[in-house]
This record gives structure tokens, sequence and C-alpha cells, in this order.
């Protein structure tokens, strides 16, 4: 019964020190951009964000451990109307039926000095794929003027809307896609450590 109380407290004291380690930052949505980009019909490129999102991470001694994120697919903002509707619709995000895309880390490697990688399932449409997001080295941490302390990055990666059900398409007469199915994604990411009353 000792040996059990033993190992039952090194294992209590364990998590303990591992949550006190543990810091959440959260995206500062003000400061922070969901972009992306395709290619039109062969030749140029159309650049789009999302406005509303949110999302954390959470740190451990130094070191990133949980990546996640939410997008309001509704807010999609191409600088066109017309378009922006349309990517709403059906052929595009139906964001009628699923109104959010999201993302959860799995695996991550790397250093804030270095940068990470991110291994994660990112769900658009209700289809969930593994997909990895690179980070740039973090910036910071800075103190603004009202005491908060921040951190950044930029996350990249590259996708296939098909993947994801987001399935409209036509041809050109000369060939090709009027949209290409290769989505370039840039996130940039500026982070506000949580306060420990929060």
């Amino acid at each position: 019964m000792n040996i059990l109380n033993s190992t039952l407290a090194i294992l209590l004291a364990t998590i303990f020190c591992r949550s006190a380690h543990a810091e959440t930052w959260n995206v500062d949505p003000s400061h922070s951009e969901v972009g992306f980009e395709v290619t039109h019909m062969m030749i140029s490129t159309v650049e789009g964000s999302f406005g509303e999102f949110s999302g954390a991470i959470d740190v451990n001694k130094g070191k990133l451990t949980a990546l996640n994120g939410e997008v309001n697919i509704s807010s999609v903002d191409t600088n066109d109307a017309k378009r922006d509707a349309h990517l709403q619709a059906d052929d595009f995000f139906d964001a009628a039926s699923f109104p959010k895309m999201t993302f959860s880390s799995k695996k991550i490697k790397g250093s804030h000095e270095k940068g990470y990688s991110v291994e994660g399932d990112l769900t658009i449409r209700d289809v969930t794929k593994t997909i990895t997001l690179d980070l740039t080295p973090f910036k910071g941490p800075i103190t603004d003027g009202w005491g908060n302390t921040r951190v950044a990055s930029v996350a990249t990666t590259t996708i296939n809307r098909q993947d994801f059900g987001v399935s409209w398409s036509a041809a050109l007469d000369s060939g090709g896609l009027v949209v290409s199915d290769e989505v370039q994604i840039e996130i940039k990411l500026e982070f506000i450590q949580a306060k420990a009353a929060e």
C-alpha cells in the first residue's frame, strides 16, 4: 500500500509540475490574419481572407505543445461580394451547413528559435484530413503598453480543396481550370499570453 501511495504521489506531483509550467496564449484577431490564395484561369492569383477566427497555443517549458483554431466560413472576403457569396454556397464551402473550419494539432516538432512543423487535423465541410503547418521562428516575447505579453509567428501550408469536398470547377477552352485545386494558406499569428485569472 505504501508503494502504491508513493507512486500515486509522484504521479500527481509530476502532473502538477507539468501543469504549473503550461501556458496558454490566445490569438489576437485584431493583429492576425487568416489568408489564402488560388490561381485564376492559369495566369493570375486571387487572394482572400477570413475576418472572424479564434485560436490558441499551449506552451510548456518554452516549447509549443498544442495549436488549435477555428474559422467562421461566412466571414470569407475576396474583395468581391458576388464571389464571396459563391464561396459560401454549396459549390464551395456550403457555409449554411458547415459554418466552421477547424484545425487541431496532433504532433509538433521544432522550437521557438527555429520554427515548428505542426501536424494536425484540418476539417472543412465535415471532412477531416491531416495536414502540416510550417511555423516561422517565433518573434518576442514583448510586453505592450497594457501589460500583455505577446509573441508572433506565420503559419503556411498548401492543400488541395478537392480533398475536402470544395469541388466546384470549370474547364477553360484552352485547357486547365478557372480556379486551381491547389490553395496556398498563410496565417499571420500574434498571440497574447493568458493571464492567470483567465
